[in-house]
């Protein structure tokens, strides 16, 4: 049986935009619709023209596309008004998109309750905005707001909606679980219901998160015979978010079965975009990637037993649905006191460390693992620590610098102008190559400032660790007390955005955090090929 077209819609730059805490400017935006381009997505929703100052710019000057089709967004003619002599649906057409999607209600409760209109009414406005889309020439898309719930009270005229929007010719007509409360059972056989009306290749689905259906919801819909679904880069959205379309993608890409049945733009190559976009977002945004993210988080393909290690070593299906590499991901072997040798071994061979299963230093390394992680140490969340404590102990890392000592010091002052500040100093006294260095820095506090101080003068190696940020700080209290031990975790990224993560562990927070502090630098020399001191 031949597949069908399945044509992939994201909402990111609209319905992420809508996330608390989401502000993309003009440039982000363009920068994401771009990546969404590249791998593979043939609608790419670019916001409401004239709802707000972003969104305009975004239109007057969009990025070039080289195969998605950019679609402008906005609500049906408002009631009382023509097609001709509504500012709103006039600012959409203007924005000459090839394609449009316009929302408008579908559910009589809606709209009774939003509009305050008559039923027949509310028919009138979708037909009208969609008729003049398609007179202008342009792809019209219908998204029926509401869909489900106003389905399930009042079925014959939420019908009436979509027909309203199919017979005035548009191209795409898409069902909305607008409040993300129907349950993958409900989707697929009301859904069902419909394709008896519309035919499945001009029906979309467009689900919400709220109640961690989303996915499977929007799975359901293209079962039930859907041929466009819209979702979101990692999910983001209003409230609990929208379908990730990053999940999605994999799943009807390489799960049967979507992939006997429907065929996507996404190619072999593209797939392995997948992890890569996903993560350009949360650069975008400024926040660290969902390590458990499915497919594409650092976790989805960390094996931390020592018997499932072996079992992947032998067949990686043992353990996983789908190879890491298909979605530009990798395979990540942790180290932690429910190691085996085999976890230590194959984390070694990561780090390209070929050694002698039976080297009398692998079992002393794992020994040192479980000592330090009964202290408080990580490692399955720090490699990066774990990497730098293997080559030590193997001989194979450099003698970059050596500490001496460190000293911070916390203030608490008002100004001149009576604003009360809290400003930190530290200093570093530290020998490289021979050479006795001190460093002097100020921040907001006591870890910003080792920070300024350890970036102020690294001596030689300062050109080194240009790019070095710290990404993330986390601090985990291990036990109560007045003596109590903390943890701290820190995630760092250089010019390349690649990320890695240090532990440091100690009775005194700022210790803890100056150890986590220096093995993210002495990681960054060694993966930059920084020469040793010489002394």
């Amino acid at each position: 049986m031949a597949r069908e077209r399945l044509y992939l819609f994201d909402t990111t730059l609209r319905d992420g935009a809508q996330t608390q805490g989401v502000d993309f400017s003009v440039e982000d935006k363009a920068n994401i619709a771009r990546a969404l381009d590249t791998l593979g997505i043939d609608y790419i929703e670019g916001g409401w023209p004239g709802a707000n100052p972003g969104d305009t710019a975004f239109f007057a000057d969009p990025p070039k596309l080289k195969r998605a089709t950019l679609t402008a967004f906005g609500m049906t003619r408002r009631p009382g008004r023509s097609v001709s002599n509504d500012p709103g649906l006039s600012e959409i057409l203007d924005a000459k998109t090839p394609a449009v999607c316009i929302v408008g209600k579908s559910s009589a409760f809606q709209v009774d309750v939003a509009l305050g209109i008559p039923l027949e009414e509310n028919i009138e406005l979708i037909s009208d905005s969609i008729a003049e889309i398609v007179r202008q020439g342009r792809e019209a898309m219908y998204d029926a707001e509401h869909f489900f719930d106003g389905y399930k009270s009042n079925p014959e005229f939420t019908l009436k909606c979509l027909m309203a929007a199919y017979e005035a010719g548009a191209r795409w007509v898409v069902l909305c679980d607008t409040n993300g409360g129907t349950l993958p059972d409900e989707v697929e056989r009301i859904v069902s219901e419909i394709v008896q009306h519309i035919p499945g290749d001009h029906l979309g689905i467009h689900t919400h998160n709220d109640t961690e259906n989303a996915v499977a919801n929007t799975l359901m819909a293209v079962k039930a015979g859907v041929r466009q679904v819209q979702g979101t880069l990692n999910g983001l959205g209003e409230r609990c978010g929208n379908a990730n379309i990053i999940s999605l993608i994999p799943s009807l890409v390489l799960k049967e079965p979507f992939k006997s049945i429907v065929e996507t733009g996404i190619t072999e190559e593209n797939l392995k975009h997948l992890t890569p976009v996903s993560r350009l977002l949360d650069e975008i945004l400024n926040r660290a990637p969902n390590r458990h993210q499915p497919y594409v988080g650092s976790s989805a393909f960390a094996h931390k037993g020592g018997l499932h290690v072996s079992a992947v070593e032998k067949d990686p299906r043992t353990y996983e649905h789908v190879p890491p590499e298909v979605v530009g991901n990798q395979r990540h072997l942790p180290v932690s006191n429910q190691a085996g040798r085999s976890n230590i071994i194959a984390q070694l061979r990561d780090f390209g460390l070929d050694i002698d299963p039976k080297d009398p230093k692998v079992d002393r390394l794992l020994e040192e693992v479980k000592e330090r992680e009964f202290d408080g140490f990580s490692y399955d969340s720090a490699l990066a620590s774990f990497e730098l404590m293997a080559r030590r102990r193997l001989g194979q890392l450099p003698k970059y610098f050596n500490v001496e000592s460190f000293r911070v010091q916390v203030e608490r002052r008002y100004n001149a102008k009576g604003e009360l500040l809290t400003i930190s100093d530290a200093v570093v006294k530290m020998q490289i190559g021979g050479e006795r260095i001190m460093s002097v820095g100020e921040g907001n506090g006591p870890v910003n400032a080792l920070d300024s101080a350890l970036r102020k003068d690294l001596g030689k190696y300062s050109s080194y660790i240009d790019g070095l940020k710290l990404a993330d700080f986390k601090v985990r209290i291990l036990s109560s007390g007045t003596e109590a031990v903390t943890r701290v975790l820190i995630e760092s990224i250089d010019e390349t955005n690649h990320r890695w993560f240090t532990v440091g562990v100690s009775p005194n927070i700022v210790d803890a955090s100056f150890a986590a502090l220096i093995d993210s630098i002495t990681y960054k020399l060694y993966r930059a090929g920084a020469p040793a001191s010489g002394k």
